[in-house]
């Protein structure tokens, strides 16, 4: 069983949810030093992340990202701290794409000509 679970859904689409997470693994990278691959697939893609004393997967699909990631006894000790923090990260890359989403389209200016 993981040591972090974590259940995301949206309605992204999986080309646009696959941007996220390819940029969720890009932070994870150079934030927490990760190692990232990626598994495309048809219906879903698979983020494998590793570094010392952690390793999981992100599953991205068109609906939902699905987190599961094992941490060593020694990162244990710091579950809430690291699941906090993986939390902040991915609900922040959703935050974000809700927002610009929602945002309206930059108004045309208008030219009045004088006659």
């Amino acid at each position: 069983m993981p040591d972090i679970s974590l259940h995301r859904s949206h309605q992204l689409g999986l080309k646009r949810a696959r941007e996220l997470a390819w940029k969720w693994a890009a932070d994870a990278e150079a934030k927490f030093g990760m190692a990232c691959t990626v598994e495309e697939g048809d219906d879903e893609d698979l983020v494998h992340f590793t570094r010392s004393g952690v390793n999981g997967t992100l599953r991205v699909s068109s609906g939902a990202f699905e987190l599961d990631a094992k941490l060593s006894f020694l990162l244990g000790a710091f579950q809430k701290t690291i699941e906090g923090e993986i939390e902040k990260n991915l609900d922040g890359l959703l935050a974000a794409e809700h927002k610009r989403a929602k945002a309206p389209a930059a108004a045309k200016k208008v030219v009045r000509k004088k006659t």
